[in-house]
């Protein structure tokens, strides 16, 4: 009798304990969650432990839902390694991993080429390049292959994410020189893989949004372009770009609210320049997309959110008022109540529009109207 009492003790002892871990979590998740949008992005991370990010998005699709967060937490060793394959390769899509475009033996500088199992035509692809974010100190090119999936599962593109020289590796301009030398491996081996080197979008987030942007006004720039590589006489040329909430302008940064002091030591822009960007004034005025504007700019699309609390808003507002001002065909998206990080159908919407318009020739305009995120509905 008093065994069965312990032990019906014992278990219910274990099951208060496990329910309130979890229910700690689950209350730490919403902690995190500070645009309250249901869903984690690697800056809305505590810093120590960004670096599991791409370990718990098992879908890649570059958030962490709160379902993700406490399967994770309560994973079996024996399923992760299934469900992470399952992410990284989505159906209808054969993928070339690793592929070292800089000729290196250096980790960072490979990217993933996905191509479709089945083509819908035998013409040449157009191809969406993604760049990943992370505050150029963080992320890997795997954080995000689910964004463009489904296009190259359409069988109309295919699609690379490239990966680059993080701040601990390398300052500015390391991280354009490595997008670039992407780009150019890209063209080179066009006819080899039947893609289309003059149909070429890239789309990035944060510190990504902020590389593709560069990557859309600085074309012929011989300082940015680099020479890695063996591909040199390649054109850096990209027809359209879809910058996510990227810095368009290091030094006014800290012009308008944020989280952090982008000024400090440690910053993000501050590790990248490799030295306190106010004391760094040149260097952080080349790597700012503003200041690289001309009329001959790739086509931009720019989506931010009026809420970022990591990226300010107005870094994009004055960015496309200089790119309209040199006549560059550039539209912006407001998400009201946005993050640092957003999503939903009327996004994607949008941007299979611009897509079909540039790459594929379709007509078509982006609407410019504000995007408000409906509120999630919590169970």
């Amino acid at each position: 009798m008093y065994q069965r009492r312990f032990y019906l003790f014992a278990t219910l002892t274990m099951v208060a304990f496990f329910a309130s871990t979890a229910s700690a979590q689950d209350n730490r998740f919403t902690q995190w969650d500070k645009n309250k949008d249901g869903k984690l992005i690697q800056a809305e991370l505590p810093e120590p432990i960004q670096k599991n990010f791409d370990k718990v998005d098992i879908n890649n699709d570059g958030f962490i839902t709160r379902e993700e967060h406490l399967a994770f937490l309560t994973r079996g060793k024996s399923k992760q390694p299934a469900q992470r394959k399952q992410g990284q390769v989505p159906s209808g899509i054969t993928i070339e991993k690793n592929i070292a475009y800089a000729d290196t033996d250096e980790p960072a500088q490979r990217l993933d080429l996905l191509l479709p199992e089945k083509r819908n035509s035998d013409k040449p692809l157009p191809v969406v390049v993604f760049i990943h974010g992370g505050g150029w100190r963080n992320g890997s090119k795997t954080s995000d292959i689910g964004k463009v999936a489904p296009y190259v599962a359409s069988g109309d593109y295919a699609a690379a994410s490239i990966e680059y020289r993080l701040s601990d590796k390398g300052q500015w301009p390391a991280q354009i020189h490595d997008c670039k030398a992407g780009i150019r491996w890209i063209k080179a081996h066009a006819e080899k893989y039947n893609l289309d080197a003059n149909k070429i979008a890239v789309w990035g987030t944060s510190a990504g949004g902020h590389l593709v942007a560069m990557l859309g006004v600085t074309a012929g720039d011989k300082e940015l372009d680099g020479v890695l590589g063996k591909h040199t006489d390649q054109t850096t040329h990209v027809t359209c770009v879809l910058n996510f909430f990227g810095p368009s302008d290091l030094l006014t940064m800290n012009d308008k609210p944020s989280k952090m002091d982008h000024n400090a030591p440690d910053s993000p822009e501050s590790l990248m320049v490799g030295g306190l960007i106010q004391e760094n004034k040149a260097k952080a005025n080349n790597a700012s997309p503003l200041h690289h504007v001309t009329k001959d700019d790739a086509a931009i699309l720019t989506m931010h959110g009026t809420a970022d609390p990591l990226v300010p808003y107005d870094q994009s507002v004055r960015f496309h008022a200089k790119l309209l001002k040199a006549g560059v065909d550039s539209t912006f998206v407001t998400i009201l109540e946005g993050g640092h990080g957003f999503a939903g159908p009327e996004v994607d919407q949008r941007v299979k529009t611009f897509l079909e318009k540039h790459l594929r020739g379709k007509d078509g305009k982006v609407k410019t109207e504000e995007i408000e995120l409906k509120p999630r509905v919590r169970k």
